[in-house]
């Protein structure tokens, strides 16, 4: 009787042994396929998101690439039915952006300092929720703010409305990324810091900002991107030109103004034209972006590598 009690018992525990085999098997088949599915999913996601990217630069590049030469890239604007240069759209822009990140990006690095530094109080805490405000305007309604506070005071559309509207387009963009990076120096640093009797401003500006730069530094070409790129503030404040820079209380040419009128007219020559110009635009953005991302990547392999 124990004996085929025992046999009982081992066949019973035999064919559990089975099925448990089996189902592990078959959960091991269902994680794989579950994985399969959802890397190809990923996959198709991916895919999606980047061909619009590839056919519009691609389509830029087709297009534009067929105008540029040395004539179109230093000489101005011709008559319709030529094919003239955009020298003063890129002089223009460069001028224009420039001094937008003369006004908009120490407004916005001291804001995000703030914030980051002094969060408990009242006054960081409204200022940060008007700063996101400000980042959800429309880029027109800070144009419109430009126009009654500078077009209308001077009395002339210039360089200087189009930079005062760039300015404040890119504040709200710097304080968020300089906010955003300083938030993730470790406190121990500031700790330390203070510790050793350094007074906090020092902290900050040596310690802190040094050690978040690097997210400081794509913040603020993010900023001069997106500032460079804008049309709408330009058209209330900047206007537009077919000369060189004359002064910054002149109207005043840049490239996103050039795409903008000659890509809505119906001449073939000024369509060429807006090809042209946003292909510069364009390839400036990529040279822009790709050359942050190299240094910053430099610089965490080094400091990798030292640690």
């Amino acid at each position: 009787m124990e004996d085929d009690t025992g046999d009982d018992v081992q066949g019973l525990a035999g064919r559990i042994g089975m099925v448990t085999s089996v189902s592990a098997g078959r959960g091991k088949r269902w994680r794989k396929v579950f994985d399969s599915v959802m890397t190809g999913l990923v996959l198709t996601a991916v895919i999606v998101a980047v061909t619009p990217l590839i056919l519009i630069i691609g389509d830029v590049i087709v297009q534009g690439g067929a105008v540029i030469s040395v004539d179109f890239l230093t000489k101005l604007p011709a008559p319709i039915g030529i094919l003239g240069g955009i020298a003063n759209d890129i002089q223009g822009s460069f001028i224009i952006v420039g001094l937008a990140t003369l006004i908009g990006v120490p407004l916005g690095v001291g804001a995000g300092i703030y914030f980051s530094e002094w969060p408990e109080s009242r006054l960081s805490s409204i200022s940060s929720f008007t700063n996101d405000v400000l980042a959800e305007f429309p880029s027109i309604t800070l144009g419109i703010f430009a126009y009654y506070v500078v077009v209308l005071t001077t009395g002339a559309f210039s360089a200087l409305a189009g930079a005062v509207a760039l300015g404040a387009l890119m504040i709200p963009i710097v304080a968020r990324t300089t906010e955003e990076s300083l938030k993730i120096v470790p406190n121990s640093l500031r700790e330390a810091s203070m510790a050793l009797g350094i007074p906090r401003w020092k902290t900050v500006m040596r310690i802190v900002i040094s050690t978040g730069k690097s997210g400081l530094a794509t913040g603020i070409l993010l900023s001069i991107a997106r500032a460079a790129g804008e049309t709408a503030p330009l058209l209330l404040t900047a206007l537009g030109s077919n000369y060189f820079f004359n002064g910054l209380l002149s109207p005043t040419a840049a490239l996103p103004l050039r795409i903008y009128i000659y890509g809505i007219t119906d001449f073939p020559s000024w369509n060429a034209a807006a090809w042209g110009a946003a292909l510069i635009l364009v390839a400036f953005m990529l040279v822009l972006n790709l050359s942050v991302k190299l240094l910053i990547g430099r610089k965490y392999a080094g400091v990798r590598a030292e640690i």
